[in-house]
Parts: C-alpha cells; sequence; structure tokens
C-alpha cells in the first residue's frame, strides 16, 4: 500500500486535485481584526499567543487538543448521553472500543490526558526514582517530577536535529537506556515512557521495531513501560509507510501489536480520537489499576465517568473507531505534509521529516541572529499573529522551563514554532493562507529582535507567561 501525497495524488489518480474524504455540514464564520487591533491584542497578551481571544484570531493553530471537528455520528453519539452518576453505559461503550483497538485491560477515564498522567505519576512513581522517556513533555515531566522521579532522556540523538532525515526520529536509544539501568539500577526506574508520536520532536514517530526491542530490554530487568497514545494512530500510519512487513496491514492491526508492547498508556482524547474533551489511563496490572481507579475517585471522578459526561465518553468512543480508518488518517497527515511542501518549497527552515500533526519551525535558523535568552520562538509566533491573524504557539526554551536545583533556563536543543494542524477544521485553502503568511515574516527576518519575560508562573510557564518587546 503507497501513500501519496497531496501534490501528487490527484495526477496519479486523474483527477486534478486532491479532497478530503469529508463533505462541509456546518460551518463557523471567521473574521479577521486589522493589523492595527492585532497589535493592541498582542500587546494586551504579553506577546503570549495562550492569552489571546480566540475571537482575534483568524486561523487558529495553537493545538489541535480538542479543536476538532467532530462528525455527524459522535454528534448524534452526544445526544445518546447516559449522566447516570455511575455506571453510564457510555462508559462501557468506550471500554469496549479501547479494548478492541488499543488491547488494554483496564479502563480509568479522566477529563483529559494530563489527568491521566497525573493518577499514572501518582501511582507508579516513588519518590527518588527515574523516569526514561523519549523527549520530555510538558505536562507529563511536571507530573512526574512532583510525584518525586527525575526525567531522562533517552531519545536518539538524531531527534535534537530539525534537518536530520532519520524516518523514525521518535525512537528510543536502547544503548541510553541500558546506561541508565548501570547508573541507576533498574529497581530505582519507575518505568520508561514512551511517547508515540514524539510531539516536542516535531510529531516524530516511533518504529515498531523499536518498541518491540524496548519492550525486550525493559523486560529483561523488570522495568515497565507506559505508553503516551495521545498520536499513537498517527504513529501507526508512519508504520505502515516506511516499515515494509506493515505496508499491508491496516492502522487497526498496526495500533494494537504497537499497545501490546507496552504495559499501559496515557491518553488525550482530543487528539488522535476526534473528541473535544476527555482521556483515559488504560492498565494491565490488576493492583496498579486497582490502586489507580480509587486514585480516580479522588481527583477525577468516579471511576464510571473520570471527569467526563456520558455525552462526552460516546462522542470519544465513536472518534476511536474514526481514527483509526485509512483514509481519514491519510487525509489528515496529507494536509499537515502540504503544508510542508510549501513551506521546504521556499526553502524556509522547518523539522524534517514533516511529522504528524503540526508543522514545526525552525526558529534558530529563523532568527540566527536573536539568542536563545530572548525567546526566538516566542518571537516568531507573535510575528505570525502581528502578519496575519494566524496563531501558533511556542516550542523551545519557555515550554522547557526552569532547572529544579539551579533555577537558570531549561535550554532545549531545538528552538520551535509550532503550527498544530486541527483535524478536518480547515481546507487546503487555509493552508495556502499560513505558508504565505510564514513567508512573509520569514522575508522580514533580519528586522526582527526578540522578547524579555516581565511575568513568569510557577508551573508551565509557557501557557500563562507575559513578554515585552526588547
Amino acid at each position: 500500500m503507497t501513500h501519496p501525497n497531496p501534490k501528487t495524488m490527484g495526477q496519479q489518480f486523474g483527477r486534478r486535485s486532491w479532497a478530503e474524504p469529508w463533505k462541509i455540514k456546518m460551518v463557523e464564520p471567521l473574521r479577521v481584526i486589522t493589523r492595527a487591533e492585532r497589535e493592541r491584542a498582542l500587546q494586551d497578551a504579553g506577546y503570549n499567543t495562550f492569552l489571546l481571544k480566540s475571537d482575534d484570531v483568524y486561523i487558529d493553530l495553537l493545538t489541535d487538543s480538542g479543536t476538532n471537528a467532530m462528525s455527524d455520528r459522535q454528534w448524534a453519539g452526544m445526544m445518546l448521553g447516559d449522566e447516570a452518576y455511575a455506571g453510564s453505559r457510555n462508559f462501557y461503550h468506550l471500554e469496549d472500543a479501547m479494548r478492541k483497538y488499543y488491547g488494554y485491560k483496564h479502563l480509568v477515564p479522566t477529563h483529559q490526558g494530563r489527568g491521566a498522567e497525573h493518577i499514572l505519576s501518582k501511582v507508579a512513581i516513588k519518590d527518588g526514582q527515574y523516569v526514561g522517556g523519549n523527549m520530555y513533555f510538558t505536562t507529563t515531566r511536571l507530573h512526574q517530577e512532583l510525584a518525586g522521579g527525575t526525567f531522562v532522556d533517552v531519545i536518539i540523538d538524531e531527534a535534537h536535529d530539525p534537518a536530520n532525515l532519520h524516518p523514525f526520529k521518535g525512537n528510543v536509544d536502547l544503548n541510553k537506556v541500558q546506561k541508565l539501568i548501570d547508573e541507576v539500577g533498574a529497581q530505582n526506574i519507575a518505568y520508561i515512557s514512551l511517547a508515540a508520536t514524539v510531539n516536542m520532536a516535531g510529531g516524530q514517530p516511533v518504529s515498531m521495531a523499536n518498541a518491540r526491542a524496548l519492550r525486550e530490554l525493559c523486560s529483561q530487568h523488570g522495568i515497565r513501560v507506559f505508553l503516551d497514545a495521545t498520536r499513537a494512530v498517527e504513529n501507526a500510519f508512519f508504520i505502515q509507510e516506511r516499515e515494509a512487513d506493515y505496508q499491508n496491514k491496516s492502522l487497526a492491526e498496526i495500533l494494537h501489536e504497537f499497545c501490546s508492547y507496552t504495559d499501559g498508556a496515557t491518553m488525550s482524547a482530543k487528539k488522535d480520537s476526534l473528541a473535544n474533551i476527555g482521556g483515559w489511563l488504560a492498565l494491565n496490572d490488576d493492583v496498579l489499576f486497582e490502586e489507580a481507579s480509587n486514585m480516580v475517585v479522588v481527583y477525577e471522578g468516579l471511576h464510571t465517568y473520570g471527569g467526563m459526561a456520558g455525552r462526552d465518553m460516546e462522542a470519544l468512543a465513536i472518534g476511536i473507531v474514526e481514527s483509526v480508518q485509512d483514509d481519514h488518517m491519510r487525509a489528515r497527515i496529507g494536509q499537515v505534509r502540504y503544508l510542508g511542501e510549501l513551506l521546504t518549497d521556499w526553502e524556509i527552515p522547518i523539522v524534517r521529516p514533516v511529522g504528524g500533526h503540526a508543522i514545526f519551525l525552525d526558529a534558530r535558523a529563523f532568527y540566527p541572529h536573536i539568542p536563545q535568552d530572548d525567546f526566538p520562538a516566542q518571537t516568531l509566533a507573535a510575528e505570525l499573529y502581528l502578519d496575519s491573524g494566524i496563531r501558533s504557539m511556542e516550542r523551545g526554551i519557555v515550554s522547557a522551563g526552569r532547572n529544579a536545583k539551579t533555577g537558570d533556563h531549561n535550554r532545549p536543543k531545538l528552538e520551535l514554532t509550532r503550527l498544530t494542524i486541527p483535524r478536518r477544521v480547515y481546507t487546503q485553502a487555509h493552508m495556502d493562507v499560513v505558508a504565505e503568511s510564514v513567508k512573509a515574516v520569514y522575508d522580514q527576518r533580519a528586522k526582527t529582535r526578540g522578547l524579555k519575560m516581565v511575568f513568569e508562573p510557577k508551573y508551565l510557564r509557557f501557557f500563562q507567561a507575559r513578554f515585552e518587546r526588547l
């Protein structure tokens, strides 16, 4: 099975253009405010795109989390919500869907992904233990640290190079895992946190071979592996495309096998599963599940709703089924690639290969004259909004936070600005507008100056920090 890109699909199938496998039934009007209005809005927001009002945004690429367009079947399912406090039938529909497509034994529902991260960290990490991971994610690492864990990056070195074309830049470096085992002892490793795909690396995938090898190594030492399954279906697409043994298998089959190499998973259902809210923790271990299902009552809600309404669980259950449809995922990643190809044609620096859910602009290459401590990725997000009303987000030194011991900035090798594509929301024409705006900002890059941080919250500062022009 081949997966043509959107620029060539039409030619191969005798059509003039590629089209999404859905039609529009309802529209939400957009408006564009003037540049002067955007300047005021950005100043009021402290040059932080998270603090902009959505009414002041034209094309919103801040995140693909909860911003998807639900299908007619999902909306119909919302009308069948069983809002019983205990034992909602929608919970059992969700549990059945998770077991069928992800293959885990137990389900703990949560209000969203970070709720699952919180509970897993509480029940699986002892104070002083280490957690290896294929690059950190902001909320995941924070929950691990608050539980007394220390995160150790065990991703392959290629992931830290935006221009490297390794097909699976999300892979775990098994030598780094072995080194961690040798240094601290297997008993002091809570688990390995495997993200698929890897957000902070640019939406980069993990190969099936790597997941299998990681499972084998960890099994030898009695170490659990937990999956961040937020975009695991997108990861399955890249396995289908790039690993020879999987080109004739469905996404559903690939997903199920991939999950089988792990002991459980956290899920933000606001991504792959096409819902606007919701998440879950899945576990195979009975004892760990008993503790987690008790913990969810304390922090989220009863173990049969976990912070979600019945209608949301039904939409999520249906979304899981729709997410593993090959045509859907081919179109979803095709749209991301279309934008990426426009930018690479104009020689604009982005993370390559293009990942599954976003285009990551290389802000270091954009603004080589702006030091990292002057927040080039945050600056680029601000400039894009000023140019066109497009909202993106920073994924660099601001997101990396501070070193807990020294108080200094963590300085990641990747300084990126993320253009995140919601599923089934924008058209190809919107992608053209985005690409043209990026090019306009790139053409003016030499005139751009950086920012200084004037307000910094204690945790997850990228959400609420405020900046001023230097």
